[in-house]
């Protein structure tokens, strides 16, 4: 069985961060690893408290289990601060597996969840990611992009970047891959119940991984989680009062 590695935070909820990372592993056939980053109190209504760990501590969960698993791909999602970044960009640097970074910086609300210190230290991060999964606020954030024409002029990208859900689409979502080759490849799924949709992001980038442990070819795992994703909203539960989480057993 393929490993996968996670480094990000903990929803209390169960529907997003690493409990989100875990279940979508499951669903495709790999075994999660975790290296928790923040340990959040929250439910379908928000985030009442988030407590970071401490970036030590951190980096000691990503060596603990590198030295131990075999790690095909690693998944890396919300990281709150400058220190904790450089931390994990030493543990990562000499990886020579696919990484697949979702740079969590802004909600699909739009609003900010890190500080700008932090931000300009993620960039740091991309070079060494096979894919980064920007949605369209963080694509406007790091890239200065809006539009498929923008997206057209980013020549020679540091890596392999997958723009999600870039266009209004009443009927579909449409997420555009620029590979480092600077090509272009348009994914579209139909659009599902807006109302069940938390911890897309975190499950779509973990598909991805667990997808790529799995010797699948890049676009074969963008395609298969993209109609996972579209499938697990399409057949939520509709737990909670707010934004619920989606169904990822698909049972």
């Amino acid at each position: 069985m393929k490993v996968v590695l996670s480094i990000a935070g903990s929803d209390s909820g169960g529907g997003a961060g690493i409990q989100a990372d875990i279940k979508s592993a499951q669903y495709h056939g790999v075994f999660m690893t975790t290296a928790i980053t923040a340990l959040t109190a929250q439910n379908t209504l928000g985030v009442s408290q988030v407590v970071v760990l401490d970036p030590s501590f951190v980096k000691e969960q990503i060596i603990s289990i590198l030295s131990d698993f075999d790690i095909s791909a690693v998944k890396i999602g919300m990281l709150g601060s400058k220190s904790l970044i450089t931390e994990i960009k030493e543990c990562i640097k000499d990886l020579n597996i696919p990484i697949i970074l979702d740079p969590v910086a802004i909600s699909r609300a739009g609003s900010k969840l890190i500080d700008d210190e932090a931000i300009e230290s993620l960039k740091e991060l991309f070079k060494y990611s096979f894919l980064i999964t920007p949605n369209k606020y963080e694509a406007k954030l790091f890239f200065d992009v809006n539009s498929i024409e923008d997206i057209k002029k980013l020549k020679n990208p540091q890596t392999n970047i997958l723009f999600k859900n870039m266009f209004e689409d009443k009927n579909k979502t449409i997420d555009i891959l620029l590979k480092k080759d600077s090509s272009i490849i348009k994914f579209e799924s139909p659009k599902a119940d807006e109302k069940n949709t938390h911890g897309t992001g975190c499950s779509y980038s973990s598909s991805i991984a667990s997808l790529l442990a799995k010797d699948k070819s890049l676009e074969e795992a963008i395609k298969e989680a993209k109609t996972y994703i579209y499938k697990a909203i399409k057949n939520a539960p509709n737990l909670g009062k707010g934004n619920g989480p989606i169904n990822h057993s698909l049972k």
